[in-house]
């Protein structure tokens, strides 16, 4: 009886755990301003990082005068696009 009652649990145990949830992998759609928030957001942290190590030494000045340059010029691009979607109230739908 034993047996059969650890048996019974054992299983119980494993349909409980490995039972698979309803929409398991289901995203949200992002749309491109999302897309753009986001990557605005990682050149900003970029931008902290390189302040950051250029102020520890690690960097020449000339090395961090075109780093920076090429992220400020990045940074520009994806809010002059964010700008624009949003000025034509598009929302520009894509799969995530």
């Amino acid at each position: 009886m034993g047996i059969a009652a650890g048996a019974f649990i054992t299983i119980c145990l494993f349909v409980y755990i490995f039972w698979p949830d309803k929409n398991l992998f289901r995203q949200k759609d992002k749309t491109r301003v999302d897309y753009l928030r986001e990557r605005k957001d990682v050149i900003y942290d970029n931008l902290r990082d390189l302040n950051f190590e250029y102020l520890a030494g690690k960097y020449p000045e000339q090395d961090y005068a075109d780093q920076r340059a090429g992220l400020e010029d990045e940074a520009a691009q994806v809010m002059a696009e964010m700008e624009a979607l949003g000025a034509r109230g598009v929302s520009g739908r894509t799969k995530a």
